[in-house]
C-alpha cells in the first residue's frame, strides 16, 4: 500500500520550481524549497516554503542535510547556457541524488523534450532519443545518472517549451521578419499543466516512469506565433512558410497513468 506523501522537498525555486512550491502548499504539503541567492529566503518563506540555501562547488553540494528529509524530492535545476556549466550539469545532477539518497524514496528530476531531435516525426516516451542540441544531450546524460542510480524509481517529466506568466510567448518573435520554419508545429506546455502534472504524479503516486509534458495540440510556429504576438498588442512577426526540421512530442504515460486534462490549450 501506497504510503501517504507529506512532506516535498522542490530544489530550485525558479520559474517553475516557485509555481510548483505555491500551488503544493495550497494542496496542504509541507514544502521545502532551495534558492543558491541568500536574497530569495525571505521570499520564500513568505510563500510558507521553509526556506534552503544549497550551493554548489565542483562536483558537491552544501546544503543542510534536513533538506533531503522528504517523501519526495523534486530537481527543478536546468542546465545554465553558460558551456562551462553546461558541462557540469550531469555532475551536479549525480552529486545531488547521491546526497539525497538515504532520505528520499521518490526523485522527481525535471527534464526537458530536447533529448528528441528534430528529425520529423511523432515521439512519445517508448522513442529513441537522439538529441541535436548541447542542452539536450547533457539533459539525456542527467536522466541516464538517475535512472542507473535509482533504476526501479526514477520518474522523469521532459517538459516541453515552457510559457505562462513573465513568459509570454507572444514576444518571442513579435516583429520579427524572414522567421524560418513557419509551418513547423510548435511543442509547448503552459505553466499550469506542467505544475497540474508534477501534482498529478504526486496525487496518484504515479513514479517509476517517463513522462512527456506537452500540449496535445500543435499549431504551425507562424500561426501560434502571430496570434499570440497581436493578442499581446505587439508587432507580428513575418514567417517563411516552410516545414524543415520539425517534431511533434506526444504522451502515451501522461493520459494512461495520470488521465491528466490538459486546461490551457496552445
Amino acid at each position: 500500500m501506497d504510503q501517504e506523501i507529506k512532506t516535498v522537498s522542490i530544489l530550485g525555486c525558479g520559474w517553475f520550481g516557485l509555481a510548483l512550491a505555491k500551488k503544493l502548499i495550497e494542496l496542504n504539503y509541507f514544502v521545502k524549497g532551495s534558492t543558491t541567492t541568500p536574497e530569495k529566503l525571505e521570499m520564500l518563506s513568505i510563500h510558507k516554503i521553509e526556506p534552503y540555501l544549497v550551493s554548489f562547488i565542483a562536483e558537491e553540494i552544501i546544503a543542510d542535510d534536513s533538506f533531503f528529509n522528504a517523501d519526495v524530492l523534486f530537481i527543478c535545476i536546468p542546465p545554465k547556457r553558460n558551456s562551462t556549466e553546461l558541462k557540469d550539469y550531469p555532475n551536479k545532477i549525480n552529486a545531488i541524488i547521491k546526497a539525497s539518497k538515504n532520505n528520499v524514496k521518490n526523485i522527481v528530476l525535471i527534464s526537458s523534450t530536447s533529448v528528441y531531435a528534430d528529425e520529423n516525426i511523432f515521439v512519445n516516451e517508448h522513442s529513441k532519443t537522439n538529441p541535436d542540441t548541447d542542452s539536450g544531450r547533457v539533459v539525456l546524460e542527467a536522466e541516464e545518472i538517475l535512472k542507473g542510480l535509482h533504476s526501479d524509481n526514477y520518474t522523469i517529466i521532459r517538459f516541453a517549451g515552457l510559457i505562462g506568466p513573465e513568459r509570454n510567448p507572444g514576444r518571442f518573435f513579435a516583429g520579427k521578419t524572414y522567421v524560418p520554419n513557419g509551418l513547423a508545429p510548435v511543442n509547448l506546455i503552459h505553466q499550469i499543466d506542467a505544475v497540474g502534472i508534477a501534482c498529478e504524479i504526486l496525487n496518484k503516486q504515479a513514479f517509476g516512469r517517463t513522462y512527456n509534458a506537452c500540449s496535445p495540440t500543435h499549431p504551425a510556429k507562424q500561426d501560434f506565433y502571430t496570434k499570440t504576438a497581436k493578442s499581446s498588442e505587439l508587432i507580428e512577426p513575418q514567417f517563411i512558410a516552410e516545414k524543415k526540421n520539425w517534431k511533434v512530442v506526444e504522451s502515451v504515460n501522461v493520459p494512461e497513468f495520470l488521465g491528466y486534462e490538459f486546461k490551457v490549450e496552445i
